[in-house]
């Protein structure tokens, strides 16, 4: 078992495995995430739908045949409890609004299935038998699905889109080159969403638009195309999905994320979600029916994560719940349009895939059901008391947080803001009392604003940031001398000794001042010379006889502050 759950450096989620036993936690198993795994029996992967009036999931393959096939089923415990005949292999899928019946696309036609019964009603409709996979959705009280009248070459022909409605089939006109997404759900019930895949006969500007279905006419709404002027930032159209409340439409773009529209005329949302972690390509998206939470999927490598739990809210800036898959026995990406959630938001299912498509699995996975709060608590303190540059400074502080009590330390992030600009701290663990040290070197004279955060998690939300201004001070110096007690005019004598200096080291080429005081006054004498492990030496000969003192002095640096020190000597003749 090769799957891995991550946590960013301002969050430890909770986390529990159900069924193969990997866990992680800042909460309890009433609290926890579960992710429960079913093989599927397919070798390529077309849709998932979710049915939560029966709590059912579906989902079909893609193979392209002209054989009989099946759409499997599953309860949302991730066990398959039965399936659905096809005269031919299934591609598209979609549940009317009230959740009575599905729609099943297939080389004939559209086939409908009673969800309560499983089973199938007999009502088909058919333009062509094509080997090209027919999309499949529902709106404004009508199927709608795209066909391609061709027997090969799929990506590169003209599409089509059909409506149907009882028993009668109805052309509406619409119609572009490759193949053409359709959305639709319960957010926003007479809107269908369309996007243009990227394929080999549509590489220059795919486009999005939405369309009015409450009426006998089907009524195109705004339609966005992504690329400049220079061709740069193309659609390359993996998933769409839109939010509980039909305000906005998310897109899984594989060359710029995770889109968020305005739905009204496809603008850019005010706030974006951040980007996707580095390496990750974005392959599906879907929101919470409840509104609560948004699952972005991706195809990455190694431990970069393949899927990403947050708050629907991109202003909510929680650290998301991150997954990433690379075991053979879990796939290790998310597959295209391979993810949906129950209406309440309770359980979210993924499809994942293994590098080459050929193997398909379903994840059932259940956030928590809660957040509570966290505060810190108390003011900043620093230890030590004065901040020296170049010298550790411990900023202490302590986390109060309400629910369970997390079974693994949270993690505390902060920032420092000096006249350098800002500069990322490594994260902490907060110990079990709350209490935790953030470790810093202050690297530049002058005042250093340090502001701590906890970012929240799935269990916590974040904690308002606290911030301690420290003044950091310059390194002390200091000189240490050995000198005689006593000397000879006529022999001379000498001093010996060390400069040292807390901080960054000293520069090369340091020399020490030297002034001697006797009975005729104070002078100069010639500077000392401080060698690389700080020793310096100092030679001379006196001038009068009686009590001479010999001052030596460190005049400081950008980094560090100066020092002084004297030796009295006795000299005799």
């Amino acid at each position: 078992m090769s799957r891995h759950y991550l946590r960013t450096a301002s969050a430890l989620a909770a986390l529990t495995l159900a069924t193969v036993g990997l866990t992680a936690v800042t909460a309890p198993a009433a609290q926890a995430a579960e992710d429960q795994v079913a093989k599927l029996p397919i070798s390529s992967y077309s849709a998932l739908v979710v049915d939560s009036v029966h709590e059912r999931v579906y989902v079909t393959d893609d193979r392209r045949t002209r054989t009989a096939g099946v759409v499997h089923v599953y309860n949302f415990e991730g066990q398959k409890v039965g399936s659905l005949a096809t005269d031919y292999a299934p591609s598209g899928m979609a549940l009317s609004t009230d959740g009575a019946t599905l729609y099943v696309s297939q080389y004939s036609g559209i086939l409908a299935f009673d969800t309560v019964t499983q089973t199938r009603t007999g009502l088909a409709w058919a333009n062509y038998y094509v080997d090209c996979p027919r999309d499949v959705a529902f709106a404004g009280g009508k199927q709608w699905y795209t066909e391609v009248p061709a027997l090969s070459d799929c990506d590169t022909r003209q599409s089509w889109l059909y409506g149907a409605e009882g028993n009668q089939v109805f052309q509406t006109g619409w119609n572009d080159m490759g193949r053409l997404r359709l959305a639709s759900g319960p957010q926003a019930p007479d809107r269908l969403v369309m996007g243009q895949s990227r394929t080999a006969g549509v590489t220059n500007d795919p486009f999005i638009t939405t369309f009015d279905a409450s009426g006998a006419t089907l009524v195109r709404g705004p339609e966005r195309r992504f690329a400049d002027s220079e061709g740069k930032g193309a659609l390359d159209l993996k998933d769409i999905a839109q939010s509980a409340d039909g305000q906005r439409i998310a897109v899984a773009d594989a060359a710029a994320g995770t889109r968020l529209l305005d739905a009204a005329d496809l603008s850019d949302a005010p706030v974006p979600y951040q980007p996707l972690p580095t390496g990750a390509t974005a392959s599906a998206v879907s929101f919470s029916g409840d509104g609560k939470y948004i699952a972005r999927g991706a195809s990455a490598a190694g431990s970069t994560p393949d899927l990403l739990i947050q708050a629907a809210d991109p202003e909510d800036r929680t650290a998301p719940l991150e997954f990433a898959f690379d075991g053979a026995l879990d796939g290790n990406r998310i597959a295209p349009r391979g993810l949906g959630w129950s209406q309440d938001g309770a359980r979210l299912f993924a499809v994942t895939t293994n590098t080459y498509g050929t193997e398909y699995w379903l994840h059932v996975i259940q956030p928590p059901a809660a957040q509570f709060d966290s505060r810190f608590t108390g003011s900043l303190t620093t230890a030590p008391s004065q901040a020296v540059v170049g010298e550790p400074l411990g900023i202490r502080g302590r986390l109060e947080v309400d629910g369970p009590v997390p079974t693994e330390p949270l993690k505390i992030s902060a920032v420092r803001h000096d006249a350098n600009g800002d500069r990322k701290l490594a994260a902490v663990d907060v110990d079990a009392d709350g209490s935790f040290t953030v470790l810093d070197v202050p690297s530049l004279v002058g005042e250093a604003t340090y502001t701590v955060s906890f970012t929240g998690d799935v269990t916590r939300r974040p904690a308002q940031d606290v911030t301690v201004t420290v003044p950091v001070a310059k390194a002390p110096t200091a000189i240490a001398l050995t000198a005689p007690a006593e000397g000879s005019k006529s022999a001379g004598l000498e001093i010996t000794g060390r400069l040292t200096a807390q901080g960054r080291a000293l520069p090369a080429g340091v020399t020490l001042s030297v002034t001697r005081t006797d009975r005729q006054g104070t002078g100069t004498l010639t500077s000392a010379a401080v060698a690389s492990d700080g020793t310096f030496r100092v030679n001379d000969l006196p001038r009068t006889t009686g009590e001479v003192t010999y001052t030596l002095a460190y005049p400081g640096d950008d980094l560090h502050a100066g020092s002084t020190a004297s030796a009295t000597i006795r000299v005799r003749r």
